[in-house]
Formats: structure tokens, C-alpha cells, sequence
């Protein structure tokens, strides 16, 4: 039976292929977002990472830009990073990478590891940005419950997220000047993501279907 569209019916179609066609976009895709330094812009480029955002910030109790300026830092929100190789015999042949670090968390190897074990989340990958950020909520929660920082302090989060617990608790961070400017360039950056997440962050709230017809 041959029977042409009515408005209604036409306008359910085009909604559900821009829904899949997001979501599939969504999925395939792991290009940075194209303006890094503002956090409305990526999470108005990339709606899922503020939906997995809100939900790491509703499980461990973390504010969202003080984990999106350490991945910021770390890996400028690439999917595979890593650090610079390390190189002998005159720095003329490659031989791996400085340190295990690798994805958007840029975490090691064995905090990984301990991750997966302690959340059960024995899947997640670190080029995953849903499992990278629900690392880092875990990662900031756990270093408010070792050190005694509170999960708001983007300075002195990062200086446990670059030394460790342990490192952190020693002092060995002391001795860095360089450091300790990196992480005062963070605490900066997570007071702007702050304040610009203030301006959008109703509006990213919003369902699709609302902002469909607003």
C-alpha cells in the first residue's frame, strides 16, 4: 500500500538516522576535539563525553574540569598517546617508550591494572574515554583518601597524578620546579573549564529531542 509521508512520520525518520548516524560517528571516530581550551566546545563537539563526564563526577564524587585538565596535560585528549620513545647507542636507535603510560589518562601499566582489579571493570581499555575518565575519578577519589587532597584542588591532584601516593607523600615532588609549575598551568586551566562550564552546562543537560525543537 503506497502512502506518502506525513510530516510527522517524516520528521520520527530524519530524527532516527541523526541518531544513528551520531552514534555511529560517535563510536568510529577518535579525533581530539577541535578547541581543547574550551570545555563547552568539546563537550559540545563530542555530547557523550559530558554524559560520561557527569555520570564519573556522580560516581566518585569529582568535579568534571579537574580530570579534564590532567587529560588535558596528559595527553591533549588523544585516544593513543604515549610518551616519547627512549633511545641508546648515542641516541640513535629507538628502544620503547620512556614509561608504560599510554591513552587519554596517559596511566602506567600497573595503576591500571589496579584499577581494572579494584572497580572490576576488567574490560576497559585507556583508549577508551569513558573508562579513561572513570579511571581518573577513581585515581582522584582514592588520592583524596590516601593524601588528604581534596578532589577540587587541580594543583595538587596533578602532582599526585604525575608522582603517585607514595611519591607525592615523600615530598618527592619538591625537588621539581618544573613540575610544580606544570601543575599550577593545570590548577589554572581547571579554574577556566570551571568557570565555562558554568555558561553551558545547562544547556549540554538538555536531551536530544529538546534541542531538537528548541
Amino acid at each position: 500500500m503506497n502512502k506518502k509521508f506525513t510530516k510527522k512520520q517524516h520528521i520520527f525518520v530524519v530524527v532516527f538516522i541523526t541518531m544513528v548516524s551520531t552514534l555511529f560517528l560517535g563510536a568510529c571516530t577518535t579525533t581530539p576535539p577541535q578547541n581543547i581550551s574550551n570545555i563547552c566546545d568539546i563537550f559540545t563537539e563530542k555530547r557523550d563525553w559530558f554524559e560520561t563526564a557527569t555520570d564519573m563526577r556522580e560516581k566518585w564524587g569529582v568535579p568534571i574540569h579537574v580530570p579534564m585538565s590532567i587529560m588535558y596535560q596528559e595527553s591533549s585528549f588523544k585516544a593513543k598517546a604515549r610518551p616519547p620513545k627512549d633511545y641508546f647507542f648515542f641516541g640513535l636507535i629507538p628502544w620503547g617508550h620512556v614509561s608504560s603510560a599510554y591513552g587519554y589518562s596517559q596511566a602506567k601499566t600497573p595503576t591500571w591494572d589496579d584499577y581494572k582489579r579494584e572497580t572490576d571493570n576488567s574490560w576497559a581499555e585507556r583508549s577508551d574515554f569513558s573508562d579513561a575518565m572513570d579511571f581518573m575519578g577513581w585515581f582522584i577519589s582514592k588520592t583524596n583518601k590516601v593524601n588528604g587532597v581534596s578532589k577540587w584542588n587541580a594543583e595538587l591532584q596533578y602532582l599526585n597524578y604525575h608522582e603517585g601516593w607514595g611519591g607525592y607523600s615523600r615530598g618527592s615532588h619538591n625537588n621539581k620546579a618544573w613540575l610544580k609549575d606544570v601543575a599550577k598551568t593545570v590548577n589554572a586551566r581547571a579554574l577556566r573549564y570551571a568557570t565555562q562550564l558554568k555558561t553551558c552546562e545547562e544547556e549540554l543537560s538538555k536531551g536530544w529531542f529538546w534541542r531538537l525543537f528548541s
